[in-house]
């Protein structure tokens, strides 16, 4: 099978022109912006060119790049793009690059102004522009997001408060608990024949007479185990009832 040909993505390309003024030399120019080492750079008598590589394709051939050349009467402006890129925010970046060069040279190089700030104008509406609606979309996503942040935190901290107080019912409900299990191991320890001999001398203490409640509570021991011992004593002939 024949090998398929890769095809090679070419940059959008676009260019721009400014009237410009030369109030010195190219050479003077060139001694002065020759501290970018960014910048490729060829001076001649007629013109001054600056060049930004700042990537190249599979082939090694320039891909992204701006070309600033400074002529007597003019600026020409030339710079790609990729192709999924935006080309009205790289022209915008190209000029802030423009403008960087130029606030070097005032001296001896000026743009026209009015040309120069109707391009910039021009760029700043067309990315504002483009903007515009993804960043109210983006305004809104955001309240949006921090609305149910804010709602959501407000959760978090009625959760938390919840989760403090059902902490302390569960603590103060496992203490009473184990001190419900204390009495009922002090209560069973009596044994039957501890018990009977307690109401017996109850009993004798009390003209023949009990009072279960005040008997449970005098001893702590529950009431429904002092009668079903009461009606043992009675079953065994220890004790008889009087009507």
């Amino acid at each position: 099978m024949p090998e398929e040909e890769t095809v090679a993505l070419e940059p959008k390309v676009d260019s721009i022109a400014i009237g410009a003024s030369l109030l010195g030399s190219f050479e003077a120019m060139s001694s002065r912006l020759s501290q970018l080492q960014i910048f490729t750079m060829k001076a001649s008598p007629d013109s001054l060119v600056l060049l930004r590589i700042e990537s190249r394709d599979m082939q090694k051939r320039p891909f992204l790049f701006f070309v600033f050349t400074f002529e007597r009467d003019r600026i020409t402006i030339d710079y790609t793009a990729a192709q999924d890129s935006s080309m009205k925010l790289r022209k915008l970046y190209v000029l802030r690059n423009l403008l960087s060069i130029l606030s070097m040279v005032l001296d001896v190089y000026q743009p026209n102004p009015v040309e120069l700030f109707q391009q910039l104008s021009s760029s700043v509406d067309d990315v504002l522009g483009t903007m515009s609606q993804s960043y109210s979309a983006l305004v809104n996503s955001y309240d949006s997001i921090f609305n149910e942040y804010r709602e959501l935190k407000r959760l978090s901290t009625q959760l938390e408060s919840s989760n403090k107080s059902l902490t302390a019912q569960v603590t103060q409900i496992s203490s009473e608990n184990d001190e419900l299990k204390k009495r009922l191991k002090e209560l069973e320890s009596y044994s039957d024949e501890s018990l009977m001999s307690m109401i017996e001398d109850w009993i004798e203490a009390h003209e023949n007479t009990i009072d279960v409640d005040e008997f449970s509570k005098n001893y702590k021991i529950v009431a429904p185990r002092v009668e079903q011992m009461l009606n043992r004593m009675v079953s065994l002939g220890y004790i008889e009832l009087r009507g």
